[in-house]
């Protein structure tokens, strides 16, 4: 998605050890820190692993995605306790999970742990409905609900039965999902979750078989301009004449019953799901915290098209804050939902509208200059505030609030820039950059940052030494199995310290069997182990002030890796959206020739990018134990594609992993309006028509044709799409390129411009010119005059004039007659007009074009009149018109002697002024009949 977007959890590209081990505080590699910074591995070997808190007794909890959650005794304990396992309930798929934790103040004296998940059952059922195995969850038929609980402790394992405090949030498609949880200083329970709609489509409620099957009020299918689903549930608190869903919303609650908390801004609503929402129009508020000493609620909003933004809740108990989406993205209006004209937005937009976000970043744009981090394809995932005193970081670190990206992998600090204030978006450091995907952050023990990847199932801290820093051990081990007896050259060249006084310094102690023994002190070396078995070889790293770190491998002789075969679907296979793919696989060992069924296991993922080596990824789908089976493949926006990957495993843990790359079939769908030039959405895109989008077939895709809007200066109303869809519709893609064309009429008017206002008028006198007639007749002619005062238009004062037998007045030389009328403005000539009929007229034998000055300085008055002007190519039409040209700056237009058919009331004529360069214009009607006899025309500056 951008997620397009949901959070773009992604699955764990290798097989993760089963036994869950630290590394003892051991360095990770690649991640880039400022001067004096370290990370360090505390846990590794977890199952995607999603939230963390850290309680005051030491103790750590982990939430698993699956369902889990672990508790450690402390940041040294090398194996966890399975606290509770709910992962019959939890619903893991996509991006959907157990994804929030949180410890209430007092544990474990108040001996509760709080988790949000994605319960595995549509509204009303019980789980397990779908056991994580829904055949095509981003069909939008995939229902699921959402559910906060809390788990009583004793020990470190839940005792009793799971207490539910809510169940709501109803969930159509498989990403933004539930979100976070948090106690705030004031002791309530803080929750977020998302919208539950479409990542990749204009989502109100239109959308799946049936439509709208999460029964968004007021039912059945969604349309516009009263749709009030999908995404719209977001906004769902400000519809009061229906139930309040809790989608895409910020709730504060009492911890004991999951009850609205009191002092809630709608404590006195009927609606018990409207008392618990402090705020609301979020997407995928994945991750939030709270201010320090403070009930501020901080929280990263996971955007569509272009903007993350991190959103602050400044007093949850004063009004109920509105963040604005889906009608905003960031602080301007988002175009696809605003162009669907839906009444939750236009009334936003006209009324108080939304609480704008504190800090966004653009999707195309780095967060700090000259940072190593990607973008594109944008998902901010996790929010802490590091202690505003006393903490081990340097002192410019107090209050500021540190933020990542999983899909840029990446974490900055926005720091305050006096003490004491608040973090200051000016202020902004790159601080973990090519960071390892985190997707939780929490300052910990020792006033550490600590951050959860997911991806590689590793807990992480960022240490700083003000002082010595210890060195990185890196091992480097070649082959790592294979027949005994078996030779291995290890390497620890690519061991560094980030001292400049111990570069090149340090000193290497090998043991390659771990039975304590140094066997080598070099920084190379070359070991053989003479017989079969399995063998920890270990590196320590020491600096020149005696600070050691270490690194291992498992060397495995007389056992090679297996080999693992993906057999079907073959290289090259491409897919459309729904259709149904099988694949199938096998493996074979050196030691244990053909593998079962049971050895394999096999990840399908979506990878969506942004641009070429700029992808995010969306878990699919996973089985384990089969060598076959079948997928349907997903929706989602191009550029998509699959990975499917299958993994071999031997009986002593090798594994081989091999993965097949699984193309879109696509096609491109152009969009264009009669006329040109207007605006039109498709998707998260809006642009001006003509344009193409390549998508997948059979992918849905959400087109708008909004209206009223304008093109050269003209105001359109819609007519209709030539495939005869509403205005706002869904368009599946077809399998060859197609085309679709929105109408629009024209339509006239007056508007205003800067510069000028204009108005219409009844009962003004006929302007008669008779002091002189201009030297025109015939077809196509033009002469200039001098003016008796300087006339002003668009800011700039003018002496001649250039009057055409075509119906217009130019300050500068046109160049001709100009018959041609056209929209406006436009570069091409005349510009700096006054276009009273501007048509391919004709001065006849009884028709003349006149002149007269009126009124003294400074209401002088300078008229032009076109009398009983005939049209090109009819010998009876004869109509009359005038401009007047006031000394005040007022250009008035006034017509006389129309009949009632199209072309003498103007439906092949522009009326309307335009300034000098064609940039600038204030057009009445172009190929319109809008002009009425006695009716005038005034333009104002």
């Amino acid at each position: 998605m951008r997620l397009r977007r949901g959070i773009r959890l992604s699955l764990v590209l290798t097989l993760l050890a089963s036994v869950v081990s630290p590394l003892r505080g051991a360095p990770a590699a690649a991640v880039t820190l400022p001067t004096g910074f370290q990370e360090q591995v505390v846990f590794n070997g977890l199952t995607e692993p999603t939230n963390i808190e850290f309680a005051p007794d030491g103790r750590v909890f982990v939430a698993e995605k699956g369902g889990r959650v672990k508790v450690f005794a402390d940041l040294a304990d090398p194996t966890p306790t399975v606290f509770a396992d709910l992962s019959r309930n939890v619903h893991n798929q996509w991006d959907r999970g157990l994804l929030g934790l949180a410890l209430p103040p007092g544990f474990p004296a108040n001996p509760w742990v709080y988790v949000l998940y994605t319960y595995d059952a549509p509204p009303g059922q019980t789980a397990p409905v779908w056991n994580d195995t829904c055949g095509d969850a981003n069909n939008g038929r995939c229902l699921v609900t959402g559910r906060l609980s809390r788990l009583r402790a004793s020990g470190d394992v839940m005792t009793g039965t799971e207490q539910v405090l809510i169940q709501d949030w109803c969930q159509q498609y498989p990403s933004h999902s539930v979100g976070d949880l948090r106690f705030g200083a004031d002791g309530m329970l803080y929750a977020t979750a998302g919208d539950g709609a479409s990542f990749s489509a204009t989502d109100y409620g239109q959308l799946g078989n049936p439509a709208n099957p999460c029964g968004d009020p007021p039912g059945g299918t969604m349309t516009p301009p009263g749709a009030e689903g999908g995404a719209l549930r977001s906004q769902d608190v400000r519809s009061t004449a229906d139930p309040t869903s809790l989608d895409g919303a910020v709730l504060r609650l009492d911890p004991a019953t999951g009850a609205a908390a009191a002092g809630n801004p709608l404590i006195g609503s009927a609606d018990l799901n409207a008392r618990r929402i402090v705020a609301h129009g979020t997407r995928n508020p994945f991750r939030f915290t709270t201010r320090p000493g403070t009930n501020e609620v901080w929280l990263g909003d996971v955007g569509w098209n272009t903007w993350e933004e991190i959103d602050r809740v400044v007093d949850p108990t004063a009004a109920v804050t509105n963040l604005g989406w889906p009608c905003y993205e960031g602080a301007g209006r988002m175009a696809s939902y605003d162009n669907a004209n839906l009444n939750l937005c236009e009334t936003l937009y006209t009324g108080a509208g939304q609480t704008a976000p504190y800090y966004t970043y653009n999707h195309s744009a780095a967060v700090v200059p000259g940072e190593n981090c990607g973008s594109g394809g944008d998902a901010v995932s996790g929010l802490a505030f590091y202690p505003g005193s006393g903490g081990s970081y340097p002192a410019a670190y107090a209050g500021a609030l540190f933020f990542a990206d999983y899909s840029r992998g990446c974490i900055w600090a926005m720091r305050p820039s006096t003490a004491g204030g608040l973090p200051n978006p000016a202020n902004l450091q790159a601080f973990g950059q090519a960071a390892a995907g985190p997707v939780d952050l929490a300052v910990g023990p020792g006033d550490e940052l600590y951050y959860v990847d997911m991806a590689g199932g590793t807990v992480r801290r960022i240490r700083y030494f003000p002082g010595n820093q210890p060195p990185t051990a890196v091992i480097s081990a070649t082959p790592t199995s294979g027949p005994a007896p078996l030779t291995v050259a290890f390497d620890g060249t690519g061991s560094t310290d980030p001292d400049p006084a111990d570069a090149g310094r340090l000193t290497y102690r090998w043991d390659f069997t771990s039975d304590g023994t140094v066997d080598a002190t070099t920084p190379t070396a070359s070991f053989r182990y003479p017989a079969n078995g399995s063998y920890t070889a270990t590196l320590v790293v020491t600096d020149t002030l005696n600070v050691s770190a270490s690194s291992t491998v498992t060397i495995q002789p007389g056992n090679s890796a297996p080999t693992a075969v993906l057999d079907t679907p073959g290289s090259g296979t491409q897919w459309r959206v729904g259709e149904t793919l099988t694949f199938s696989g096998h493996a074979t060992d050196p030691q244990q020739g053909t593998l079962p069924a049971s050895a394999l296991s096999w990840r399908l993922r979506m990878r969506h990018c942004e641009s070429v080596n700029n992808c995010h990824t969306h878990p699919v789908r996973e089985w384990s134990g089969v060598a076959s089976g079948s997928f349907v493949a997903p929706d989602h926006e191009y550029p998509s594609y699959l990975e499917l990957e299958l993994t071999a495993t031997d009986a002593q843990g090798l594994a081989n992993t091999v993965v097949r790359r699984l193309d879109p079939y696509t096609v491109d769908l152009t969009f264009a309006t009669n006329p040109p030039g207007l605006q039109l959405s498709v998707g998260a895109a809006t642009g001006t028509a003509p344009f193409t989008r390549t998508v997948i077939v059979g992918s849905t895709n959400t087109v708008s044709a909004p209206g009223p809007q304008q093109v050269g200066g003209v105001p359109y109303s819609f007519v209709g799409w030539s495939d005869g869809g509403a205005a706002t519709h869904v368009v599946t893609a077809p399998a060859t390129a197609t085309g679709y064309t929105a109408t629009y009429a024209g339509t006239s008017g007056c508007g205003t411009t800067p510069g000028y206002t204009c108005t219409t008028e009844t009962g003004r006198p006929w302007p008669a010119a008779d002091d002189g007639v201009l030297p025109l007749a015939g077809d196509d002619a033009v002469t200039d005059v001098a003016l008796p005062f300087p006339v002003r238009l668009y800011g700039q004062a003018y002496s001649r004039a250039w009057v055409s037998t075509n119906g217009f007045v130019s300050f500068v030389d046109p160049g001709g007659a100009q018959p041609v009328n056209g929209a406006l403005p436009a570069a091409a000539p005349p510009n700096a007009a006054v276009y009273p009929f501007w048509d391919d007229l004709y001065v006849r034998a009884d028709s003349s074009v006149r002149i007269a000055v009126s009124g003294t300085a400074p209401q002088r008055r300078f008229v032009v009149e076109w009398r009983n002007i005939g049209l090109y190519g009819s010998t009876s039409a004869r109509i009359s018109f005038a401009v007047v040209l006031g000394e005040n700056g007022e250009i008035v237009f006034t017509y006389r002697d129309l009949n009632t058919s199209g072309r003498e009331r103007g439906d092949s004529a522009t009326v309307g002024i335009e300034n000098a360069d064609g940039t600038l214009a204030l057009p009445f009607s172009v190929n319109q009949p809008a002009l009425v006899n006695g009716t005038s025309i005034v333009f104002r500056p």
